[in-house]
């Protein structure tokens, strides 16, 4: 058979590999499966836009120069949830808008993507880049409350979960070829536009959402959306949060400065994208009796050990299990607490519940990334304190849960 047969066979192997999924999802009357083709695209055009711009805020430039760059984003990174979140706390807290909010939030990417495809050169481009990141912020605050109003009574809130991000995840790469061909061929404009169209599809599919049912649920809410059974599974999620943002960006810095090639960071990026997309994979067969809170514990220690191994026997394949068990364990962390959250949320306050927990999260990513980002950290040493890091964050949890086990079993019983 001729070469370009095959590769013409290749081509439609591959297409109709993407394509089967799509369609099933789009024929669907299962709401969860519905919501997954709307989230799919949300991911892809968020992939198609990040590569229209691939300028790196700090790969350009010298690690002194970029340092402060870096700072400038890192506080930039928190406007997008800033002007979001007030904005959502009182639509949130009612069914009916959000499947308006996630139309809406589609609809102005696509609109501001294509008008600034062709403004990439000018300043145009900065607040239309931060109206971008608000809109997708809305999105992912707004996927909390439709993900728990979705989830079938069969299903469970961690397999509904896991399944948007593995199609998240799938949406990402799908079409990430398609926008690197694009820049090479025709520039940044091609795959911004790119961005526009999925977005649009994106828009239209949530159009074909069913209307989301209210859950009659009472519990127990702080005034600021504080709910006490979620404050210790928080505390670790939190932490996992921080200690992402610490080995992205030491890894970023240190690497560099310290000589390491380059292929290093890219090989640690992929493990640690390679775990969670594994976590998602595997997040579905835990056991149903499993809980969310011990889950969360369990990943903070797993990812410990795995920071010690890497520091012990410094090497690039040992640092990249320790990526790989750190990415999954950051993810399955994050799928637990979102189904906790999604549980534990009063109808009548997602809003808060869910603005308080995203704003909480990106903060502690904030303050993960700032300390090596400023500070001239070694590359090994970084390895250490953040193993010590996750190692502390478990035993302060089992601490917590264990005094709190003692408290209620050591408390007299109420006589009715």
């Amino acid at each position: 058979m001729p070469f370009w047969q095959l590769a013409l066979y290749a081509i439609g192997a591959v297409v109709s590999g993407i394509t089967h999924p799509i369609r099933r999802m789009w024929r669907s009357n299962n709401a969860i499966e519905r919501y997954a083709l709307c989230h799919l695209t949300s991911a892809a055009g968020d992939s198609l836009l990040a590569i229209s711009l691939a300028d790196s805020v700090f790969f350009s430039l010298p690690v002194g120069q970029a340092q402060w760059r870096v700072v400038a984003y890192l506080a930039l990174t928190m406007v997008p949830l800033a002007v979001a979140g007030p904005l959502l706390v009182v639509p949130l807290d009612r069914a009916g808008p959000r499947r308006a909010i996630a139309f809406l939030a589609a609809a102005a990417r696509a609109a501001i993507a294509f008008y600034v495809a062709g403004r990439l050169d000018t300043v145009a481009l900065y607040p239309a880049a931060l109206a971008i990141l608000v809109a997708a912020r809305v999105h992912g605050i707004t996927k909390n409350g439709l993900t728990m109003a979705y989830a079938g009574p069969g299903e469970g809130l961690m397999r509904a979960n896991a399944r948007l991000g593995r199609v998240a995840v799938i949406g990402a790469l799908s079409v990430a070829p398609f926008g690197v061909a694009a820049v090479w061929a025709w520039g940044a404009t091609a795959a911004m536009i790119l961005a526009g169209i999925v977005y649009t599809l994106c828009a239209i599919v949530s159009l074909r959402l069913p209307h989301p049912h209210l859950r009659a649920e009472p519990k127990e809410v702080g005034r600021r959306g504080r709910i006490p059974a979620l404050t210790g599974p928080a505390i670790g999620a939190a932490g996992m949060r921080a200690a992402t943002g610490f080995i992205l960006f030491l890894s970023a810095f240190a690497l560099r400065r310290e000589g390491f090639p380059s292929g290093w960071f890219a090989t640690m990026a992929i493990s640690a994208a390679a775990g969670g997309l594994l976590a998602d994979l595997f997040a579905p067969h835990l056991p149903e009796r499993l809980r969310e809170e011990y889950i969360v514990v369990g990943c903070t220690i797993a990812a410990g050990f795995g920071g010690f191994l890497a520091f012990q026997a410094f090497s690039l394949p040992v640092l990249a299990i320790f990526a790989l068990t750190a990415g999954g364990a950051t993810e399955l962390g994050r799928l637990a607490f979102q189904s906790l959250m999604q549980a534990n949320a009063p109808e009548g306050a997602l809003g808060r519940v869910f603005v308080r927990y995203e704003v909480v999260f990106q903060l502690s990513w904030v303050a993960g990334a700032l300390a090596p980002a400023i500070l001239p950290i070694d590359f090994k040493a970084g390895i250490l304190i953040i193993s010590a890091f996750y190692l502390a964050l478990a035993g302060a949890w089992a601490f917590r849960f264990f005094r709190g086990r003692r408290a209620t079993v050591g408390a007299p019983a109420q006589v009715p």
